[in-house]
């Protein structure tokens, strides 16, 4: 038999016929659709407080594989604050979390290339303040200039929370941004700060174990009991050039946030993921983390938020509805 020789082009059309056929007739060609389907979005996700309950709905979602049912992959970074997020997602960064309401004013009416995306948290309970057991500070009014209190970054939550002390509770105190609350918890215990802040777990250990007491509460405010103070942003060009993408983005968190409080696995990787005991966990989202309070389509009370703002000189006047407009693009459910 003389051989017939195909030149390059024919040898290849003809392999993939064979292989066509192969994978027909072998029941291979699921197999074979699905390598060649399209790839995981990947997003890159800054969270100031990674550790925080209310933080984690992205790092548990992905566990869970929730984002992952959703088409995504999350690159997640962390942060040591809400400014140092406010910064990152300004940059490039595609979104941020848990970032401070007035904050993320201020930082667009400066010009900064970010969008809202979802509410973070509404209400200021889940934040303390604290100082150590054997502090003489007693009550608010015992904190003079003479005294250090801690808030974490400039335009964070919990700097605007500081200022409002000082309005509605008389401390006086000197603030000073000390970054996360860990490290906050080691300066104050060492003495070398006054009064220092946290978000649950942190410092839960130590008021059971009598080394700190706490000072104050955000809920002390009246005024922001019923406010969203920390929202999820996302760079504007990310919005613009991937809004779809970032609308199953909002799937994932939404269906997350219902699995965090409907599963026991939540707390479980939860407790696995910083090491703290799950008994303590579930009672500090008990007391701290209402599901409520999570809720990313609550957005609420924004008019007196701008209010607040300016009285406290973090804004120098409201936004506009326009500016409000553009600010505020939450892909419904």
């Amino acid at each position: 038999m003389v051989p017939v020789f195909l030149d390059g082009k024919k040898m290849r059309r003809r392999t993939l016929i064979l292989l066509g056929c192969f994978l027909a007739s072998s029941g291979a060609a699921s197999v074979f659709a699905t390598s060649n389907a399209i790839a995981d979005d990947i997003l890159k996700v800054a969270i100031g407080q990674i550790n925080n309950w209310d933080n984690q709905i992205p790092q548990l979602g992905q566990r869970a594989g929730i984002f992952k049912k959703h088409g995504l992959i999350l690159q997640i970074i962390g942060t040591q604050g809400a400014g140092e997020t406010l910064q990152a997602v300004n940059s490039g960064i595609d979104i941020g979390i848990g970032v401070g309401t007035v904050g993320v004013m201020r930082a667009y009416i400066k010009g900064a290339n970010i969008r809202v995306i979802s509410a973070a948290f509404t209400g200021v309970g889940d934040i303390y303040w604290y100082v150590r057991a054997d502090s003489p500070i007693k009550k608010p009014q015992d904190a003079t200039n003479k005294h250090m209190i801690a808030f974490s970054t400039n335009g964070a939550a919990s700097d605007y929370i500081v200022r409002a002390f000082a309005k509605e509770l008389g401390v006086k105190a000197r603030p000073v941004a000390t970054g996360s609350a860990a490290p906050t918890l080691v300066q104050v215990l060492a003495g070398h700060l006054d009064i220092g802040w946290a978000s649950p777990p942190i410092g839960l250990e130590e008021l059971q174990e009598g080394k700190i007491r706490i000072f104050a509460r955000g809920s002390d405010l009246p005024t922001m009991r019923n406010q969203t103070t920390r929202v999820q942003i996302a760079n504007a060009d990310t919005l613009k050039d991937r809004k779809e993408v970032i609308v199953r983005f909002m799937q994932a968190y939404r269906e997350a946030l219902e699995w965090m409080y409907s599963d026991a696995r939540a707390l479980k990787y939860y407790s696995e993921a910083i090491g703290k005991p799950e008994t303590l966990l579930a009672s500090s989202r008990q007391q701290f983390h209402p599901k409520e309070a999570m809720s990313p389509d609550r957005l609420s009370d924004i008019d007196s938020i701008m209010a607040n703002a300016v009285a406290l000189k973090f804004l120098e006047k409201p936004l506009t509805r326009d500016e409000l407009s553009e600010l505020i693009q939450i892909p419904p459910p």
